[in-house]
């Protein structure tokens, strides 16, 4: 009961001092939320690539593109030829016309520029699905220069290529977010001990009344910390609350790149977002130790 009332102490002790010197805490809060707001993005980033990635590795696909001019038994052959293919499936046929409209589509106000063409320029295709194939047995440069080769068959072009790209992005985010995070822990540290040591100042007359009337080190030393570990938790917290929002309006949108299959935007994992909460908590403790640790030895 005793130790429940001492840290109901601290713990007054530590608020006291944050109404304080509210306008110095909130401006290193709002700093610490966005140090970890940017950390939190590349986070949240590498994990929605990473997701995209092993989706797109589930269901890999090919675009059949088809000569100008060929007939309904020319395109039957070629479509003979995709069923040949193991794990092979036809998800859809674009005509010439309906590849011309997706483009006005998506050019939106600017599809006038297409109404001067005098023919249209844009090739009939098959869309064509690998589901659940083993990659390490898939070779889509074979299938590409075998389809090729059917009569009719104009170019053909394959997901693999773009996950490779991806793949590679995946590891630089990755790369990326390490260096960065490590930079922004740095400046982290430094604002929370730059405030506790504001803190200290700001008390330092009721820290040598407390001193002289008998008070222990430590009396003195856990409301400063509970400070640090304050200001690094609500940091967290205000972080993720705003990679939240920018998830909760990502995911009424749905993306597809480069014909790949539609993948929607995830958000953090509960060990992702505790992660967040943790390293905010910690720095926050270890920004107060060092502050601290120029004033009384632990």
């Amino acid at each position: 009961m005793a130790k429940l009332r001492l840290w109901s102490t601290y713990f007054k002790q530590a608020l006291s001092s944050i109404l304080y010197n509210r306008l110095i805490y909130a401006i290193s809060v709002g700093t610490i939320a966005i140090s970890l707001l940017i950390f939190g993005a590349f986070v949240l980033l590498s994990v929605n690539v990473k997701t995209w990635v092993q989706g797109w590795g589930q269901t890999l696909s090919i675009s059949v593109y088809l000569k100008d001019g060929v007939d309904e038994g020319t395109r039957e052959g070629i479509r003979t030829a995709i069923g040949t293919l193991q794990g092979g499936e036809i998800t859809g046929f674009v005509s010439k016309e309906k590849a011309l409209q997706d483009m006005k589509g998506m050019l939106g106000s600017q599809a006038g520029l297409l109404d001067g063409l005098t023919r249209n320029p844009l090739p009939a295709s098959f869309e064509v699905a690998f589901r659940n194939v083993d990659r390490v047995k898939f070779e889509p440069k074979k299938i590409k220069e075998a389809l090729e080769k059917v009569t009719g068959v104009d170019e053909v072009q394959y997901s693999e290529q773009w996950l490779d790209q991806f793949e590679g992005l995946l590891y630089v985010l990755k790369v990326a977010g390490l260096a960065i995070g490590g930079l922004l822990c740095v400046a982290v540290l430094f604002i929370i001990t730059n405030t506790i040591k504001l803190a200290i100042y700001s008390r330092r007359n009721e820290i040598e009344i407390y001193k002289l009337v008998g008070a222990t080190d430590w009396y003195v030393k856990a409301p400063l910390l509970i400070e640090g570990a304050f200001q690094g938790l609500l940091g967290g917290l205000i972080a993720l609350g705003i990679l939240l929002a920018i998830h909760f309006v990502l995911s009424f949108k749905v993306i597809q790149i480069f014909g790949l299959p539609f993948m929607g935007f995830v958000f953090l994992s509960e060990s992702y977002a505790l992660g967040i909460l943790s390293l905010g908590l910690v720095l926050g403790l270890l920004g107060s130790f060092i502050a601290i640790g120029r004033f009384f030895r632990f």
